[in-house]
């Protein structure tokens, strides 16, 4: 779906943490060649200096590349890239687009996040397998 993801040093340090999950460890610890770790040089404003390092370094690197697209889940980094002009999606926005390019399968997907610190509502969840069950004609 993408050629290239770059994250900040902020977002690879919390993925190689010890209290980050053990596949996330091992996965980050050997990344794929599409994923690049970039450090930070720009300095940070008020809207973003009340954010975690990682949604903060994020929105200040995407500032930075003039990023096409933001990967943010977190509501208050949401809001902070949203005033700064970025144009953002979250995990479910690239599931659903996934989905749609039938590249994954999405009731599999949800499943596997689920099983993770990630939290959505049961209905948003719910609207988005919804929207991708195919309902005989």
């Amino acid at each position: 779906m993408f050629q290239q993801i770059i994250i900040p040093e902020a977002v690879y340090n919390e993925l190689h943490d010890a209290f980050a999950p053990a596949p996330v460890q091992n996965w980050i610890a050997t990344p794929p060649d599409w994923l690049k770790i970039q450090s930070v040089k720009q300095p940070s404003d008020a809207i973003v200096a009340t954010l975690d390092p990682g949604e903060r370094e994020a929105i200040l690197l995407a500032q930075a590349l003039k990023a096409n697209l933001l990967l943010l889940d977190d509501m208050k980094a949401r809001r902070a890239a949203l005033e700064k002009g970025l144009v953002i999606t979250g995990i479910l926005g690239i599931l659903d687009q996934a989905a749609t390019m039938k590249r994954i399968d999405l009731p599999t997907a949800i499943q596997s996040l689920q099983n993770t610190s990630f939290w959505a509502s049961d209905s948003l969840l719910q609207q988005l397998l919804d929207k991708h069950t195919e309902n005989p004609g």
